[in-house]
């Protein structure tokens, strides 16, 4: 096998050449950094290349595999979104500034290396992952593989695009707006939002109030899978543990005929929002496809109510506060400033009762899934915009863009339960778009047999953007 068919592998396939000795883990792994570092003054998906530590990581895979040593991901390269720490880097959350290397791995990191990953680098997000864009003053834009005048969607977008593009295998992303199912929906991938605490957060006992999780990104429902049970588990100390379970199990598994609702309805915003024909159309034509395969699915929509949207600001913005605060001499956008001013006004007596309001949220929406087993809804309102849309708008200019664009995934960061981006096809110009699969507590396996059905009669897995970044 030669280097350069590596890009066009994936986590499992890459897991399995390694243990077969069809390549090297050096090997594999220097074809990842020079996809990276030839990409990056283009696609710019990474903040941090770890040549000289992933090749030394790498050579001591190498070392393990010849010996006849086994594990998951040993020997495989995989990138970490910039908001996780890596022990000897810094973790920067899209903010400029020279802030100090970390001294250990975060939770899902250690777990990867446990598994044998190799660390390849530290992917781009924008400021305190605030917006479905990634991109800010400190390291400029990060570009969509499909198309360079788009944005990958944010703010997982530098592991999006890192994976789109063929960079690495799989990446972890996080999300808690949205933040690794709206890049999958803009870049044809599937990003899996888990179950709130499904993988630990750690050395955070918990991110942005409990809205925040991280998550897979990868070209296949397998892949996604396989990195969520690798990087699953909980570390003393975290405030949410789930019950353990396991995902790659579902791969294939028939979940019997479902009923599924269609729901097309927006969640509730302060400013005007509309779902975009092409998207819709795209939505609707995964539909046909669930019917196909056997599931009764009903146009139903989802009736989320006004307290929902109560509860998310004070949580995510008091997030922001905490986020930035632990970033000293960072150097932001006046945005980010004053969301930060915003999260101080919103702690005490506000956040108190949006978390007071969670288990009559659970209830409410929790009904719906009385009658329903899973909800089919846009990820994105929209295609991904262009890639300088921000540029230059003020506090509520931006919100009026970002909202009008992502007003889908935040209510399942609220309620902490699992949700799949699953790709729905492209617009009539070859933007990609996406739809998800939305269950209630602890529903990933269901979620994943349902998108793994999908993409048995889809196959989004065979196409792939042209490589610009390589010109």
């Amino acid at each position: 096998m030669t280097t350069a068919s590596t890009r066009d592998l994936g986590l499992a396939d890459t897991a399995a050449a390694l243990a077969a000795g069809t390549i090297g883990s050096v090997a594999a792994t220097t074809a990842a950094l020079d996809r990276i570092e030839a990409s990056g003054p283009t696609l710019n998906a990474f903040r941090v290349v770890r040549r000289e530590a992933a090749l030394a990581e790498a050579a001591d895979r190498d070392r393990r595999l010849a010996a006849g040593e086994r594990l998951p991901l040993l020997g495989v390269p995989i990138a970490i979104k910039d908001d996780t720490d890596i022990a000897g880097e810094p973790t920067a959350f899209g903010c400029g500034g020279d802030f100090p290397p970390k001294t250990e791995d975060g939770e899902p990191v250690r777990r990867l290396r446990a598994a044998g990953a190799v660390i390849v680098g530290k992917t781009n997000t924008c400021e305190i992952g605030q917006w479905p864009f990634t991109d800010a003053e400190s390291f400029g834009y990060t570009r969509n593989p499909w198309d360079a005048r788009h944005t990958p969607g944010g703010s997982s977008g530098g592991s999006a695009a890192a994976v789109a593009a063929g960079l690495v295998p799989a990446a972890l992303g996080s999300d808690g707006a949205g933040s690794v199912r709206i890049p999958a929906s803009w870049t044809n991938l599937v990003g899996i939002k888990p179950q709130r605490g499904r993988i630990s957060t750690w050395p955070l006992a918990e991110s942005f109030n409990g809205l925040t999780v991280n998550g897979p990104l990868a070209r296949t429902v397998a892949d996604a899978a396989l990195l969520l049970d690798i990087a699953a588990g909980p570390h003393p100390g975290d405030r949410h543990t789930p019950p353990a379970l396991t995902v790659s199990d579902a791969v294939g598994r028939d979940p019997g005929r479902l009923k599924i609702a269609l729901s097309l309805s927006i969640p509730f915003t302060a400013t005007r929002t509309s779902l975009d024909p092409e998207v819709a159309a795209r939505v609707h034509a995964t539909a046909d496809a669930l019917r196909a395969l056997g599931h009764e699915v009903t146009v139903a929509d989802l009736h989320y109510g006004l307290l929902i949207g109560a509860t998310f600001l004070p949580r995510s913005m008091t997030g922001i506060r905490a986020a930035l605060a632990k970033l000293p001499g960072a150097q932001v956008d006046s945005r980010t400033r004053f969301n930060a001013a915003v999260g101080l006004a919103l702690g005490g007596p506000a956040l108190a009762a949006a978390r007071t309001a969670e288990p009559v949220l659970h209830r409410r929406i929790g009904r719906f899934f009385d009658e329903y087993d899973v909800v089919l809804a846009p990820t994105t309102a929209t295609p991904p915009p262009p890639v300088d849309a921000m540029d230059g708008l003020g506090v509520s200019a931006t919100d009026a863009l970002i909202t009008a664009a992502c007003p889908y995934t935040w209510p399942w960061n609220v309620l902490g339960w699992p949700s799949v981006n699953v790709p729905a096809g492209f617009t009539d110009s070859g933007l990609p778009v996406g739809a998800q699969l939305m269950g209630p507590a602890n529903s990933e396996p269901l979620l994943v047999s349902v998108a793994a059905q999908l993409e048995s009669e889809l196959r989004w897995d065979r196409h792939r953007p042209a490589p610009w970044w390589e010109n």
